[in-house]
């Protein structure tokens, strides 16, 4: 244990002095609010004067100046800043110390104004905005007008370490029950109970993975932030994926008495003759499975994770993000680790049992495989190997029953119960079903058709000057735009093909819509740059673009969404336009 935290103490070295130096005095930057004051003021001569008190070491982008809502005519005249070159947004005029507007007397009603700023030290704070009535004082919604995810990377600016490492391991234990992490259980309930390790060697091994998979998180958001990579599309290769799959099932054999896996003979003397006092698996083996489990099977991309990656992005500090992932990592992992370790102890004591348990963890093994092999089979192969994974556990539990003799009456129902739904499955797979839960749906023609209508409502776009040209064409026709960040390889995004896309009365509420989707499947220049063109961490990510051409940032949703909540999304967009 003592080595395994050696190890530990020298990743976490490394990660700090990849982004920062750990024995340098770092700057306390100002909370945004205290960066820039805003005020606003009524005069005499009917004109709306508008004011930014800078603190010393900051400075406006002139050119991030925004007054939605005003005409050509009666946007401020913007007076002329100082060349300023910074490593964000290159050779810019920028304002210091004050900045002082004037809208005109004849504008009226509402407008919402934006500006962004940075500090000299390096940090660069997420675009505000504000909405100011020109009849009245300015109503404070710059919390309101946030999008989740921008919400998130501002609150980590404002608050101090020790408080967005709290917040982020509390995000993490919501993570856990995700569909995305769930799959991470069978992985190290078998490490543990299939090694037959003592409660407190069990705990040892269960730590070790969960820490590893914790560190792979921190150490792929810190990568991808100061690399700007697509980590998430390369590491969802297809011979990645497979060869981790068949993993998996190597993993499964040995649960079924095929094999034991075995280290070499002179290999396992030694090591046994180091450690003869210990039982179970080794720390080491465990640490690799959780961070290759980390790696391939991580958390969907979601929008407190996609707010941790924006603050990452913007302060550039790579320790600051790395500790607030790896909590986060530490979050997901805990309760998977109390349910193998501490629910271990409810457990009778070993005997028969022990066999058919490692039976059950077997099929969870195979069922993970299958889980991982998504992103890139078709659905209705996929429900296929699903249908047949539930054949043979049928077979099984009809094995266990005549073993059993009057005590066998569990595992007969349970054969007849996957025996029929594995049938289903298989039926369904074979005309093409793409439905796991109504596999027959196939037959009656509905789920076709509503497929091909979602599936011909989008244009597809995967080339940065195609994605412009549109853009210019809608604008010029005054319509909204929605932009669907998707990827073959993202399970969400599928799912939200069928269950919101796939629904009438969204593409009804679609009608007037012009509705892009950025396929960023590959990992190329083209996809990155679609990617860093709003600053979007991954698919799945939903951009509403007004017919003035631009987002309204706050309405975006990052990660997966229902049809309901897609609908009362749009709703808003389209009220507080």
């Amino acid at each position: 244990m003592r080595r395994l935290f050696i190890l530990l103490f020298m990743l976490l070295s490394g990660l700090a002095q990849a982004g920062n130096n750990p024995f340098e005095v770092k700057p306390d930057f100002l909370p945004v609010g205290k960066a820039f004051v805003f005020t606003s003021e009524r005069l005499a001569s009917g004109e709306t004067q508008l004011f930014w008190q800078i603190a010393d070491g900051y400075y406006l982008y002139q050119q991030r100046l925004r007054f939605d809502g005003l005409a050509d005519a009666q946007k401020p005249a913007l007076p002329e800043g100082e060349a300023h070159s910074d490593e964000f947004f290159g050779a810019q005029q920028v304002y210091r110390q004050g900045l002082e507007l004037k809208i005109p007397a004849g504008a009226t009603g509402k407008v919402k104004l934006g500006w962004q700023g940075c500090a000299d030290a390096g940090l660069c704070y997420p675009p505000q905005s504000l909405e100011v009535d020109l009849g009245g004082s300015p109503a404070a919604s710059g919390a309101s007008t946030e999008a989740s995810d921008q919400a998130l990377a501002s609150g980590l600016q404002q608050r101090a370490l020790g408080w967005s490492l709290l917040v982020f391991f509390g995000l993490g234990l919501l993570l856990a029950f995700a569909p995305c992490s769930l799959p991470m259980l069978p992985i190290l309930a078998g490490l543990v109970i299939g090694s037959g390790a003592s409660p407190r060697r069990g705990f040892a091994l269960a730590g070790s993975y969960v820490v590893c998979m914790a560190l792979v998180y921190a150490s792929m958001g810190v990568l991808a932030a100061l690399l700007g990579a697509n980590l998430q599309a390369l590491l969802q290769q297809p011979w990645l994926l497979g060869s981790f799959a068949a993993v998996f099932v190597i993993l499964a054999l040995p649960m079924f008495g095929f094999f034991e896996l075995q280290l070499p003979a002179t290999l396992r003397d030694r090591l046994e003759n180091a450690s003869r006092s210990r039982r179970g698996g080794s720390l080491v083996g465990a640490g690799v499975l959780g961070a290759l489990s980390g790696l391939l099977v991580g958390p969907c991309m979601t929008a407190p994770l996609a707010g941790a990656l924006l603050y990452i992005a913007q302060s550039g500090n790579a320790l600051h993000g790395g500790l607030i992932l790896f909590v986060m990592g530490l979050g997901i992992g805990l309760p998977l680790l109390l349910l193998v370790t501490v629910g271990n102890r409810f457990l009778p004591k070993p005997g028969p049992w022990m066999n058919l348990l490692k039976g059950v963890f077997g099929f969870l093994f195979l069922g993970t495989a299958i889980v991982l092999l998504r992103p890139v089979l078709d659905e209705s192969l996929w429900i296929g190997l699903w249908g047949a994974l539930a054949l043979v556990l049928a077979y099984t539990a009809w094995q266990q029953m005549r073993a059993a003799g009057r005590a066998g009456h569990l595992f007969g129902a349970g054969s007849v119960v996957f025996g029929l739904w594995g049938s289903l499955l298989l039926v369904g797979a074979a005309g093409g079903s793409d439905d796991l839960w109504r596999p027959l749906k196939v037959y009656s023609g509905g789920n076709a058709v509503a497929a091909v209508s979602a599936h011909d409502a989008f244009t597809t776009v995967k080339d940065p000057a195609a994605l412009q040209g549109a853009l210019d064409t809608v604008k010029a026709q005054g319509q909204w735009v929605l932009l669907d960040y998707y990827a073959d390889w993202c399970v969400s995004c599928k799912i939200m093909e069928k269950q919101v896309f796939g629904q009438p009365q969204v593409l009804e509420a679609l009608k007037d819509v012009r509705l892009l989707r950025l396929d960023v499947t590959a990992d190329n220049a083209a996809s990155r740059e679609l990617l860093n063109r709003y600053k979007v961490p991954g698919p799945p990510s939903l951009l509403w673009i007004g017919p003035d051409g631009e987002e309204r940032r706050s309405q975006r949703i990052t990660g997966e969404v229902d049809a309901a909540g897609f609908l009362q999304r749009w709703t808003a967009t389209r009220e507080a336009r």
